[in-house]
C-alpha cells in the first residue's frame, strides 16, 4: 500500500469523447476515443485519461501533452490557445474558453459522481484547525462503526487505504475520483479539508457538502487575498446553497461572527462557554496527553468527551467536529457513549499537531505544523500549561507566501517563549535569509528574550535540546508531520519527528517513542 498510489475508482466506465464534449457544451476535435479518468498533472496520468491543459503563470499546460500522451492519456481538454499550440488535428481534443471552470463537471461525469447519491460529506475550512477537525471527524465516524474517507494536507485515506497528499484540497479530478472510490467501497462518511484557494480555483466544483464547518480566521495568505475581508469572502463561498446543505460555524473569533451574518445556508453556531453561541464547549480537565471537555447543546444535558489532544484551541476543533455530526443527524448521546470520559476517548492521532516526540523523563519536545501568529499563540499557550520550566521555541516558515505575517509570528514567539531559535523550513524559491529576517524582526521587538538564528533545521533542533533539562519544553513549529522540505522547488526528504528524536538521543535523554525507526 504505497503512498505514491493515485486515488481512482477500480472499475471506471469509459466515456466517449463526443458525449463528454456535448455534456460540457464544448467543441470536439480529432478522432473519437474513450476516456476513463482525468488528470491535471502528468505524474498523475493513468492510461485512458483525459489530460487537462490549462494556461499557467509562465507556461501553458499543453506543453506537457507529449509527456501526458507517453503516460497513457487518450485526449486533451484545453482552451483555444492550447489547441492552436498543439497544431495537430489528429489529437483527440475537447476545446473551450475556460478549462478550469469545466474541470469539476468533466471529472464528475467521467467518475460517475454527477447527480448521484454519495456518502455524507463533511467539509472544514478556516485558517487554523482545518486538518485537526477533519481528522477528528474521521475518528468520530470510525467510532460509530462507519467506513470512512479523509482528505487533508497531512493524509488522504479511503476505507483504510492511504494515498499521497500534497495540496490542502486536491484538484477537482482527485476529489471526484476519491468520492467515486468512497462510494464504491461503501464508505459511510467523508471528511475533507477545504482551503480558500481551493474554493477560488474550482477544486470543489460539482461537490455538494452535507455539513460545512468553520474553525477561525487569522492573518494568513495575504499574498493571495490582500486582507482579512477578502480572505473571509473566499472562505464564505463554502457556505452558499450551491456548496453545502448546512453548516456549523465557530464564533470564537469576530470573523466567525461575520461569517454567520453572510452565510446563506441553515447553520448552527458554537463557541467557548459564555460566548453567546447556540452550542458551547468547556474544558473540564487535561493532562500532558489528553483533555476532557463538555459539549453543551442549546437544550438538554451536556455530553462529556475525552480526546488525546491538548490546548483549548484543539478542544474547539473537537467540539466543532462533534456538532457537525450532530447537525447531520447523529445523536449526541451516541457520540458520548462511544467517546466519553470513561471510554478510551476519540480514537484520533493528529500528526504534527502539538505532537509529543519525547519519551518519559527529560524535557518535553513537541513538533507542530503551525505557520501563523494565531497558531503560534495557541500552541505556545497549550505547551506553557504543561511546562514547569522554560520553553525553547524553534520556528521557520514557508517561502513564496505572505511575508507580512512573519514579523507578527516572530513577535508572538518572543512574547510567549523564553528562547526563540529561528531556522529554515520550506523556503521554496525564496531566499531563506529573507524569510528568517522577517521572523527575527518581530522577535527582536520584544526585550529580554534569548534569540538565535540557526539556518540549518537539524542544527537548530540539536541546539534547542542542548538548552533544556527536566521540566523544560521544546516546541518546533512549522514542519510538523511533513516528510519533506521544499528547497528551490524540489521536495527533499526530511522528518522533523526523526530529527527531534535523534537530537534527544544524542543528548543522552531517554529513548523516545518511535526511535526504532530513526
Amino acid at each position: 500500500m504505497g503512498l505514491d498510489k493515485v486515488i481512482r475508482p477500480t472499475a471506471p466506465k469509459p466515456q466517449e469523447l463526443s458525449t463528454l464534449a456535448r455534456r460540457l457544451g464544448l467543441e470536439q476535435h480529432g478522432p473519437e476515443c474513450a476516456v476513463t479518468g482525468v488528470a491535471v498533472h502528468t505524474d498523475l496520468i493513468a492510461p485512458g485519461d483525459l489530460f487537462v491543459a490549462m494556461p499557467g503563470a509562465t507556461r501553458h499546460g499543453v506543453e506537457f501533452w507529449p509527456a501526458a500522451q507517453s503516460a497513457g492519456a487518450n485526449a486533451v481538454l484545453t482552451d483555444q490557445a492550447g489547441y492552436h499550440q498543439l497544431a495537430n488535428p489528429s489529437i483527440p481534443a475537447v476545446v473551450g474558453p475556460n478549462p478550469r471552470g469545466q474541470l469539476g463537471l468533466a471529472a464528475s461525469l467521467i467518475y460517475g459522481t454527477h447527480g448521484v447519491p454519495l456518502p455524507p460529506i463533511f467539509a472544514v475550512t478556516g485558517t487554523n484547525g482545518k486538518t485537526s477537525t477533519a481528522f477528528l471527524l474521521e475518528a468520530l465516524m470510525r467510532s460509530l462503526g462507519w467506513k470512512t474517507a479523509l482528505s487533508t494536507t497531512a493524509e488522504r485515506i479511503v476505507a483504510g487505504e492511504t494515498y499521497a497528499s500534497t495540496l490542502t484540497t486536491p484538484e477537482a479530478p482527485d476529489i471526484h475520483a476519491m468520492l467515486s472510490l468512497a462510494k464504491e467501497k461503501g464508505v459511510g462518511g467523508i471528511a475533507i479539508e477545504v482551503s480558500a484557494q481551493a474554493l477560488e480555483k474550482n477544486r470543489l466544483d460539482q461537490v455538494l457538502v452535507d455539513v460545512a464547518g468553520f474553525t477561525n480566521l487569522s492573518h494568513d495568505h495575504f499574498e493571495d487575498f490582500g486582507g482579512m475581508d477578502r480572505y473571509l469572502q473566499a472562505k464564505a463561498a463554502l457556505f452558499l446553497p450551491e456548496r453545502s446543505r448546512g453548516a456549523v460555524v465557530c464564533t470564537d473569533t469576530p470573523w466567525g461572527q461575520k461569517l454567520q451574518d453572510v452565510a446563506t445556508v441553515p447553520l448552527w453556531t458554537i463557541a467557548q462557554e459564555g460566548g453567546g453561541a447556540q452550542w458551547s464547549y468547556r474544558v473540564v480537565n487535561s493532562d500532558e496527553a489528553s483533555s476532557v471537555f463538555d459539549v453543551i447543546p442549546p437544550e438538554g444535558p451536556s455530553a462529556r468527551f475525552r480526546a488525546p489532544i491538548i490546548g483549548s484551541h484543539m478542544v474547539a476543533n473537537a467540539a466543532l467536529a462533534i456538532v457537525m455530526l450532530v447537525r447531520h443527524g447523529v445523536s449526541l448521546g451516541e457520540l458520548e457513549a462511544r467517546n466519553g470520559e470513561h471510554t478510551q476517548g476519540i480514537p484520533v492521532f493528529l500528526p504534527g499537531r502539538i505532537e509529543r516526540v519525547s519519551g518519559p523523563g527529560g524535557p518535553q519536545v513537541f513538533v507542530d505544523a503551525g505557520r501563523s501568529e494565531d497558531a503560534y499563540r495557541a500552541t505556545l499557550a497549550a505547551v506553557r500549561e504543561r511546562t514547569a520550566g522554560k520553553i525553547v521555541f524553534v520556528c521557520g516558515t514557508s517561502g513564496n507566501r505572505d511575508a507580512t505575517k512573519r514579523p507578527l509570528m516572530g513577535r508572538a514567539a518572543a512574547e510567549l517563549a523564553e528562547v526563540v531559535i529561528v531556522t529554515d523550513d520550506d523556503p521554496r524559491r525564496e531566499d531563506p535569509a529573507q524569510i528568517r529576517n522577517g521572523l527575527l524582526a518581530g522577535a527582536r521587538e520584544v526585550p529580554g528574550v534569548e534569540i538565535y538564528e540557526v539556518p540549518d533545521p537539524t542544527e537548530a533542533i540539536s541546539f534547542a535540546v542542548s538548552l533544556v533539562g527536566e521540566g523544560d519544553s521544546v516546541l518546533w513549529s512549522g514542519p510538523g508531520s511533513q516528510s519533506y522540505r521544499d528547497i528551490g522547488g524540489v521536495k527533499v526528504p526530511y522528518s522533523a519527528r526523526e530529527e527531534a528524536r535523534k537530537a534527544l538521543m544524542a543528548a543522552g535523554w531517554p529513548r523516545p517513542p518511535g526511535a526504532d525507526n530513526v
